[in-house]
C-alpha cells in the first residue's frame, strides 16, 4: 500500500496526516510514478495554511517529484515524448507529490536529467521556472546589471545561473556567510541592511536595469524602487501587497500568465540541467514520514539549499 501526506483541513504541516492510500490506476493521458524524491517548497505549506476560495479539503501535498514510471495509461505519451515503465522522470505542477506513488497527468511528466540525482531533480522545476519568469518579465538583457534580493536562496541561485547564461550581471543581496554561494554562481554579493542602496550603487558602477525580489522585505522593495526608475522592470514573488500599492510587478504560479509561462519553459530548463548548465544545491534529505520536520527547517529561512523527502523502499 502506498502512503501520502494530506491536509485534511487548513493548518500547518504539523496538522497534516500521513495516510495509506491506493493510487488510481492511470487512465489515458495519465501515468503512475514511483516516487524516489519529492521536492520541498514553501508553497506546499502556504497553499493549505488557511481556507481559500476554490480549495476543498482534503488536499494531497506536494507539487514536484522525481522517480520512475510504474504504470502508463493506454495510448499515452509523457511531456517529453515516448516512455516506458521503469524510465526515470520528473513531474512538476502536479498534486500529491509527498507520496510513495502518485498518478498524475502525463503532460506534466518529463524524462529526468541524467546529471541530477533524484533529490536534486525533484527540486529543479518550481524554483527554476520561477527564476526564469522573473528574468523574462523584467526583460533582463545581455550586458545589463540587475539587482537580486535573496541571491543565496533557492530561487536566487537559479536566477544567478540563468542570468549568467544570458550574460546578465547580477548584484545579489545575502548575509555575509552566504557570499561564497553567491560568487559560486556568478553573482556579486552585497550585504542587506542599512546603507544597501549605496553599496549596490558602488558595486554597479552604472545603472541598475531591473530588480528581482525573492525576499519581500520593505527594505528590498524600497531599495528596488529607489534604484530602478521603470517599475515595469521590478518584480516580486514575495510581497504582492507592496506590488499592488506601488505599481510594480508581482508573479505567482497560481496566476494564469505565470502558469502558462512556467509550463512552456520546463523543457528548456531540463535541457540546461542535462548539459550541466543548471544545478540544484541540496542541503538535506528527510524520510517521507518526516515532512513536518522538513518544513520546520524550511521555515527558518536558512536551510542552506533545497530539501527533499525520500520514501522508504
Amino acid at each position: 500500500m502506498a502512503k501520502h501526506w494530506v491536509a485534511t483541513a487548513a493548518g500547518s504541516p504539523e496538522s497534516w496526516e500521513f495516510e495509506e492510500y491506493e493510487p488510481a490506476a492511470p487512465r489515458e493521458g495519465e501515468v503512475t510514478i514511483r516516487v524516489r524524491a519529492a521536492g520541498v517548497n514553501p508553497a506546499d505549506a502556504k497553499h493549505v495554511a488557511a481556507a481559500r476560495p476554490g480549495v476543498e479539503f482534503p488536499v494531497p501535498i506536494g507539487y514536484e517529484v522525481s522517480g520512475e514510471l510504474a504504470a502508463i495509461g493506454p495510448a499515452t505519451r509523457i511531456g517529453s515524448g515516448e516512455a516506458e515503465v521503469g524510465d526515470e522522470v520528473v513531474a512538476f505542477r502536479v498534486q500529491g507529490g509527498y507520496a510513495s506513488e502518485v498518478t498524475v497527468p502525463a503532460a506534466k511528466v518529463f524524462a529526468k536529467p541524467t546529471t541530477l540525482t533524484h533529490p536534486e531533480a525533484a527540486n529543479l522545476l518550481l524554483v527554476g521556472t520561477t527564476a526564469a519568469e522573473m528574468l523574462a518579465v523584467t526583460g533582463a538583457a545581455p550586458g545589463e546589471t540587475i539587482l537580486l534580493h535573496g541571491a543565496s536562496g533557492a530561487v536566487g541561485v537559479s536566477v544567478l545561473q540563468q542570468a549568467r547564461l544570458r550574460d546578465v550581471r547580477v548584484i545579489g543581496t545575502a548575509s555575509p556567510d552566504r557570499f561564497d554561494e553567491v560568487r559560486r554562481f556568478g553573482g556579486l554579493p552585497v550585504a542587506y541592511g542599512p546603507g544597501l542602496a549605496d553599496r549596490v550603487t558602488a558595486l554597479a558602477d552604472g545603472p541598475i536595469a531591473a530588480a528581482l525580489d525573492a525576499v519581500g522585505t520593505d527594505e528590498a522593495i524600497d531599495v528596488s524602487l529607489s534604484l530602478v526608475p521603470d517599475r515595469n522592470r521590478i518584480v516580486t514573488i514575495a510581497n504582492p501587497t507592496r506590488a499592488a500599492a506601488d505599481g510594480f510587478l508581482a508573479i505567482a504560479g497560481s496566476m494564469p500568465d505565470s502558469a502558462r509561462f512556467r509550463d512552456e519553459v520546463r523543457s528548456e530548463l531540463i535541457a540546461l540541467a542535462q548539459v550541466g548548465d543548471l544545478v540544484v544545491p541540496l542541503a538535506r534529505t528527510f524520510p517521507l514520514a518526516e515532512a513536518p520536520a522538513a518544513h520546520r527547517l524550511l521555515a527558518t529561512g536558512h536551510p542552506g539549499g533545497k530539501l527533499a523527502l525520500i520514501p522508504e523502499d
